[in-house]
């Protein structure tokens, strides 16, 4: 009887550990676990369409995690996502013209803000905005671009 019962706790503390990894791994996917904590400086970046980029979304350069995306609203007197970058505060040299793209990791991937740094001497800092954007790729309007393209040729 005892024997029992300790295999049915043996078991019970197995299941208990695999919901408990199931549960980091989530988290670890959802990019819940690496919320920002606050601190850093903020860039703002307006873009004409966002696509599907979401909150919390990376921020990168040269393939490093400079921050994450902390917010994105809509300007009404410019009609255009304005998205608000919380950047590391290791990360204080970034040229004033530098170049924010949204990129997608992969074909069908998330997205992501790739920062490609310009030549100039000075830094942006706590609440300067990036300049130069380029807004999302939709597959849906370059697949409309295509289709339009081929029917003006003849369709050839």
């Amino acid at each position: 009887m005892a024997r029992i019962r300790l295999s049915e706790i043996l078991v019970g503390a197995f299941m208990a550990l695999g919901f408990v990894a199931l549960f980091f791994l989530a988290m670890r996917v959802s990019n819940l676990s690496t919320a920002t904590t606050g601190e850093g400086y903020t860039l703002k970046a307006h873009f004409d369409n966002i696509g599907s980029l979401r909150v919390r979304a990376p921020v990168s350069m040269a393939g490093v995690r400079l921050g994450r995306v902390e917010a994105i609203e809509f300007d009404q007197a410019t009609y255009q996502a304005v998205v608000t970058l919380r950047i590391a505060e290791r990360y204080d040299q970034i040229p004033s013209d530098t170049f924010a793209n949204i990129f997608t990791a992969g074909l069908l991937g998330e997205q992501y803000i790739g920062l490609d740094p310009g030549g100039s001497p000075d830094m942006l800092t706590d609440g300067d905005r990036i300049e130069f954007t380029q807004s999302a790729l939709v597959l849906e309007q370059m697949i409309g671009q295509f289709l339009l393209s081929k029917a003006e040729d003849g369709g050839e």
